[in-house]
């Protein structure tokens, strides 16, 4: 799982949505297909792109393919970005503060 593909995977809203509705707990294709307007290929295609980032993943019971969320490789994205925003903000005080400082030695 790369953040980048994280954040690629959940910038789709239809992904998102079935994200959403796995967050509800373990679904087939067959059924998050009933709650979204496009068909059941349709939906495992997204599944596979979920699945390839590690936000879901799928087993066989009996003869269904059911998928779960794994909401932590979104909470660990998250967190990257938070911490990269704060090392941002940083930056930009210092910043800030360095043509401050110049500015008044004009």
């Amino acid at each position: 799982m790369t953040h980048a593909a994280v954040l690629a995977a959940v910038s789709e809203p239809m992904r998102w949505r079935i994200l959403e509705l796995l967050a509800r707990g373990d679904a087939t294709a067959s059924a998050l297909a009933g709650h979204v307007p496009i068909s059941r290929q349709a939906v495992i295609k997204h599944l596979l792109v979920l699945d390839r980032c590690g936000l879901v993943s799928r087993r066989r019971v009996g003869n269904e393919m059911r998928y779960t969320a794994h909401p932590e490789h979104l909470a660990a994205t998250a967190a990257w970005m938070a911490q990269a925003a704060g090392d941002w903000d940083r930056r930009l005080a210092a910043l800030k503060l360095l043509a401050e400082g110049t500015a008044d030695r004009r």
